[in-house]
């Protein structure tokens, strides 16, 4: 039987919800996160947006952008009353959801709880009863599996629905830009142009070898998806023990400034997983693997969720505390120790594109 996917993504989720509660809000650029020196955005309404306000970027970038922006503080209980509206109507359809954040799931629709033949209209319905339940937008992608309804979902953002059916699913990957594929960041998309690799045609002038050559493990993910091959199962219980962010550097970090730089970037990035995650941790790991391959990890406790002041204050810390006085080829930094009353979240796709 030909599976039926779909993948729900809200519309600027957090900065969405800012906008429908404070209503002088609507129709202006807003962005929810810190406006400090070295605040970072967690999320970006449709007006900032055309600025190129965007997530995980810095609150001093954006404001160059965009000088009227205007900032909402995180209120991620909120969020997560609203995330849990949202997924209480993917459970009248299917028991099979599996939600990447707060604000995306993908829900297999094969066999429905309602006996809908069309995925599309399934969609529709969801769609539908999440603006009359919450009074925002989602766009969907629907499709035979997990790596294209995720695409899909992003072709006509906002509020709209995309649907790649069976007979179109070759067409539709062998003209679509590499950098929309899911997985491929800015320096997988700069190494394949390199290659002369552009669109998803391109993809396929490459056998398995030759891509596992140049991508390593994630060759075997570009084989696949640009055949239009991807049998993931949607998994509803996977529990997120943790969220992280690591980078291995093409070239070693020899000091300390080049040290911090690095560090900040992750931060940055962490700050981003954390948000869209909805998860509060009570544990940072900083991680860090030498030139020799050797390999070291240093962690701190503390009896409050970790936020961005004390996600500055205990990395750095941990960096004062660790060897760092040989070349750096790896650094990583990870949130865990999660508070109890965090119900589980699935984890996404995990390739390391070194991006």
């Amino acid at each position: 039987m030909q599976r039926k996917i779909i993948h729900i993504d809200m519309d600027a989720f957090f900065a969405s919800v800012e906008q429908r509660d404070f209503p002088e809000l609507r129709g202006k650029p807003v962005a929810v996160g810190g406006n400090s020196e070295r605040g970072v955005i967690a999320a970006a309404s449709y007006e900032a947006r055309k600025f190129g306000v965007r997530s995980a970027m810095s609150s001093k970038v954006a404001l160059r952008l965009c000088p009227q922006l205007i900032f909402q503080k995180h209120r991620f209980e909120v969020y997560k009353e609203v995330s849990q509206q949202i997924r209480e109507i993917f459970f009248e359809y299917t028991d099979l959801v599996e939600p990447l954040s707060l604000d995306e799931a993908f829900l297999d629709v094969t066999e429905n709880k309602k006996g809908i033949e069309s995925a599309t209209q399934v969609a529709r319905e969801i769609k539908q009863k999440i603006f009359e339940t919450t009074h925002l937008t989602a766009s969907a992608g629907v499709s035979v599996n997990k790596f294209l309804a995720k695409v899909a979902s992003d072709q006509r953002k906002p509020n709209g629905i995309f649907i790649i059916k069976p007979n179109g699913v070759q067409p539709f990957i062998e003209q679509l830009p590499i950098e929309k594929f899911f997985g491929v960041g800015k320096k997988t998309a700069e190494k394949m142009h390199q290659l002369d690799i552009h669109k998803g045609k391109d993809l396929l002038r490459f056998d398995l070898p030759r891509l596992v050559h140049y991508f390593g493990k994630a060759g075997q993910y570009f084989y696949d998806i640009a055949r239009g091959n991807d049998e993931r199962p949607v998994r509803p219980h996977r529990e997120r023990k943790s969220v992280g962010i690591e980078n291995t550097f093409s070239k070693d970090l020899v000091d300390e400034q080049q040290i911090q730089l690095e560090l900040n970037r992750l931060k940055e990035g962490l700050i981003k997983r954390l948000s869209r995650s909805g998860k509060q941790g009570k544990t940072l790991t900083l991680k860090v693997k030498f030139d020799n391959f050797e390999q070291i990890t240093r962690s701190k406790t503390v009896n409050e969720p970790i936020g961005e002041k004390l996600l500055n204050e205990l990395s750095s810390e941990l960096v004062r505390e660790a060897p760092l006085n040989r070349p750096i080829r790896l650094l990583g930094l990870t949130v865990s120790n999660f508070k109890e009353d965090d119900e589980p979240e699935a984890l996404q796709l995990r390739i390391n594109f070194k991006d």
